[in-house]
Formats: C-alpha cells, sequence, structure tokens
C-alpha cells in the first residue's frame, strides 16, 4: 500500500480549515463565464458605457448611433467645419465588435446631457469646441449652432422596451436619420411618427445612471406622505400645562383640508392661539 502524502503546509491548533472556492472564470470550454465575469466587473466601473432604461438616467456624457444598413453611424460634430454630422462606425478593426458594445473613439462622437430638475425634457450639447446646443426649428432643420438653450433646444427622450430612444422636440415632432441626394444622410427634425429611422442606440456612464437611481430613491422617501394623527401633533403644536389635547370631529374635518391645501402648520398654530385665547377670556 502505498503511503499518503501529508501536507508540508504548517497548521495550528484550534485553527479552522479554509474551505476551496470555485473560480468563476473557469468556463465550460465557450469562455462564457469569463465574460460574464469581465462584463459585470466593468458594468460597476463609473466611466464605462451602458444603456439607459429610463429617460431620467440619460443624462451627462452621451454616445447616440443609429444601426442603420450596412454600417452603423453616430451622431457627432465637426467643430472645424461647425455642424452635425452622420459618419459609418464600421472601421477595419472594429468591425468585429458587436453593435451594442459599441463605445465612442473620439471626443467628437460624445454628447453632454443636462436636465433642470424635475424636466422630463434635457438639453445635449456638443463635447467639442465651445459647447453648442443641439436645436430644431418648425421647419424640421436640426443645428447645433446656439451658445444659449430655449424650448427649440429642448429634446424629450422616449425609451422603448427593446432599448431604443427617440427624441421628441417642442413641435411634437421626431429626430430622424433623412436620406438626401448622392446616397448621404442627415438629421431631421419633422418625423410625427417614431419608427427605425427615429430610434437610435443611446449609451452614457454607469455613475450616471446609479445617480439617476439615488435620486428616484430620494424622490420616492420625500414623497411618502406623513400619517394624519391628531392627537399626536395636538402634543406637539397645541398641547399646554399637562399635555392637554383637543380634539373633535370638526377640528379633524378641518385639519385634513388644511393638509391638502399643504396649511396644516398655519391652521394648527391658528388653532392653539384660539384655544389659550377662549381659556384665558
Amino acid at each position: 500500500m502505498a503511503n499518503k502524502i501529508r501536507s508540508t503546509k504548517l497548521k495550528f491548533k484550534g485553527e479552522k480549515a479554509k474551505k476551496k472556492r470555485k473560480h468563476d472564470d473557469i468556463d465550460d470550454g465557450t469562455g462564457s463565464r469569463a465574460r460574464r465575469k469581465r462584463k459585470d466587473e466593468n458594468e460597476d466601473a463609473p466611466e464605462t458605457w451602458v444603456l439607459p432604461e429610463q429617460a431620467t438616467e440619460i443624462r451627462g456624457p452621451t454616445f447616440i448611433f443609429h444601426p442603420s444598413d450596412p454600417a452603423p453611424i453616430c451622431v457627432h460634430f465637426d467643430a472645424t467645419r461647425n455642424r452635425i454630422m452622420l459618419d459609418a462606425l464600421a472601421k477595419d478593426e472594429e468591425d468585429s465588435i458587436p453593435l451594442l458594445e459599441r463605445v465612442p473613439t473620439e471626443v467628437s462622437q460624445v454628447w453632454v446631457v443636462t436636465r433642470v430638475a424635475g424636466s422630463p425634457t434635457i438639453n445635449l450639447r456638443t463635447g467639442v469646441g465651445e459647447g453648442k446646443f443641439l436645436s430644431c426649428d418648425k421647419h424640421g432643420i436640426v443645428s447645433a449652432d446656439r451658445e444659449a438653450r430655449g424650448p427649440q433646444e429642448e429634446w424629450t427622450p422616449v425609451v422603448f422596451d427593446d432599448g431604443m430612444v427617440a427624441f421628441q422636440n417642442v413641435y411634437e415632432k421626431y429626430l430622424s436619420i433623412d436620406e438626401v441626394a448622392g446616397g448621404q444622410v442627415q438629421l431631421r427634425g419633422d418625423a410625427d411618427n417614431a419608427g427605425f429611422n427615429e430610434r437610435f442606440y443611446v449609451k452614457i456612464q454607469s455613475r450616471y445612471k446609479r445617480e439617476a437611481h439615488e435620486e428616484e430613491k430620494q424622490k420616492k422617501e420625500g414623497l411618502t406622505a406623513p400619517s394624519m394623527d391628531e392627537a399626536g401633533t395636538n402634543k406637539i403644536y397645541q398641547a399646554w400645562g399637562a399635555g392637554r389635547s383637543i380634539v373633535s370631529d370638526k377640528d379633524q374635518k378641518e385639519l385634513k383640508k388644511a393638509r391638502k391645501e399643504g396649511r396644516l402648520a398655519e391652521t394648527l398654530l391658528d388653532r392653539r392661539a384660539k384655544l389659550k385665547s377662549d381659556r384665558f377670556c
């Protein structure tokens, strides 16, 4: 019988044996687990480009591209010619990269999205040059030559179930890809419906997506209405002496009405002053 090989690792009395952990990066021959692990790690990085799941997440540096045929195109700004360009994304070595994994390779391909707090509309500003806003006039002509923002520089993003996004302007028309003479394409803003040419893929940085989730969470917590406890409220605003409280059906209705109208604190103080006055008269 062969002798058992004993471990030479030192062990101390009372030391618990450590359990062996399986490595997540060991795959089944297809590399799927390793790719999944790398993908999860990348999405946690603040600068990682991800797809938004809802309109409120579209903010900060933004990459906009369209799955055109035969090659996908992206919306970028040429600061030299001071105009919006639609150029093909597929470039030699990039042909093998899946469409939804594409990221901007130049600063000119990045737009900076800002929004007023609580507003459903956004503004898209160029990431290069002097920072001009994307705008659309009533004729559907799209440009980026204005340094100030107004109604024509406002866009309402609409996120669809397939992850694509449409941009609606102040005239309730959609931003779209339009083919012109010579096979060239340009942006227009006069489409009535959001079809294939009006839907874009949008990528944002993951830290802004998390920021949007935090804001939404705080907003929901702030909107939680406090419970209406007249007895407890009276002890705070109306009680005196030994903590005597005044409660009645008529006052209860009055307090409910005041709360709906947003003047609960004022009403409680008025009632307290009136009750004190009646007491000492």
